[in-house]
């Protein structure tokens, strides 16, 4: 029986996990957490620092392939079990993706279209970048970030002191304020022998930078949908990428889409593929690294995904049954024992005929959470 090594240990993690056990796979996971959602149902856990040489190469000698579950995982960690054991996605992949600023760059130099940016290492950098492109204007560390942390926005110019000095890194990036009509993402899987497949255009809503409420199909024209799915196949083919791959996109008001940031890994947007779909991403994922045929990634429904934040636990245990009264609905938890403001602790999936059916039942569970829904 082979055994799947799998870098980091959150949800993302444990769900990659479920998917290869049920494929017939070992997991071995490595982290320096404890008690964690991939670890509670991981076969094996390493729990030491991403760091750790020996433990990395201790672990590497345990486990067939790796693959990670998070972008912010030293590159080096990769490196360090590469020559012992395959990687996928190629650490090369995961160094591009982790810092803002390369990743941009390699995306202006293939000639795809990208918000508009400018490279920041000081408060006269910044002041540049302003110049150049504009206020309003966000300005994010390079590395680092995920939901909305390590960024700003800037609306005045008498702002650049204090934003610079709030944000406290040596290198930033200043991105153009993007007044869109959608936020989209498309996530695509290519295997070891280059075959693709995607799960077509899914529709984002945000609240406080946090994804909310994801639907698919996406509301878009045919043409901006197959648009967008080439832009991802043809980018996975440039990184010669063997994995899963989300490009998060903005849709401009003039249907112009604007590559905003990429995840070499299954993505949060697309956890509705697990139940509306006949292969879902964290399986294609497994299926892609081991070497597997990739399997159909059609619709069995339309769907919509709400995701649980710890604020849904403020005022206690939320009310499981009224959400599991409506029938079409399905229940991930993701194991953590401490509900926090703002932590992703699961999700809930609607399955439905059409998605203004799935964007009307998501509204209606969002009530019971006593969430605002922003769709």
């Amino acid at each position: 029986m082979q055994t799947i090594g799998i870098l980091g240990s959150g949800q993302l993690g444990r769900m990659m996990a479920l998917a290869a056990k049920q494929l017939g796979y070992q997991v071995h996971v490595y982290s320096p957490e404890s008690d964690s959602p991939c670890g509670q149902v991981a076969d094996e856990q390493t729990i030491a620092a991403y760091e750790d040489q020996r433990a990395l190469e201790n672990f590497a000698r345990q486990v067939n392939i790796v693959t990670f579950e998070f972008e912010n995982i030293p590159v080096e960690a990769l490196r360090a079990v590469e020559h012992l054991v395959p990687v996928y996605p190629d650490p090369s992949v995961l160094h591009i993706a982790q810092n803002r600023v390369r990743e941009k760059n390699y995306l202006y130099e293939l000639g795809f279209a990208v918000t508009p940016f400018y490279p920041v290492h000081s408060e006269v950098d910044l002041q540049t970048g302003i110049q150049k492109l504009g206020l309003p204007a966000v300005l994010k560390t390079a590395g680092q970030g995920y939901d909305g942390k390590g960024q700003v926005v800037i609306e005045d110019p008498s702002e650049t002191h204090a934003v610079w000095r709030e944000l406290n890194t040596p290198e930033a990036i200043l991105e153009q304020f993007i007044d869109y009509e959608m936020e989209i993402s498309v996530i695509g899987t290519r295997g070891q022998n280059g075959q693709f497949t995607h799960f077509g255009v899914i529709e984002n809503h945000h609240k406080n930078h946090i994804l909310d409420v994801s639907i698919a199909p996406a509301g878009l024209s045919e043409a901006l949908q197959q648009e967008a799915i080439s832009i991802c196949e043809r980018l996975m083919k440039e990184l010669n990428m063997t994995g899963t791959l989300c490009i998060e996109f903005f849709v401009t008001p003039d249907q112009k889409l604007l590559i905003n940031e990429l995840a070499p890994r299954p993505h949060n947007s697309g956890h509705l593929t697990m139940d509306a779909c006949v292969t879902g991403q964290f399986e294609q994922h497994i299926r892609a690294v081991c070497g597997l045929p990739l399997g159909s990634t059609q619709y069995a429904h339309a769907a919509a995904m709400v995701n649980l934040l710890g604020d849904a636990w403020l005022a206690g245990e939320p009310d499981w049954t009224g959400i599991l009264s409506h029938p079409n609905t399905k229940l991930h938890l993701y194991g953590k024992r401490e509900a926090r403001a703002g932590r992703k602790m699961g999700h809930i999936t609607i399955l439905t005929k059409t998605p203004d059916k799935a964007r009307e039942q998501a509204a209606a569970i969002q009530a019971v959470l006593k969430q605002v829904v922003c769709i």
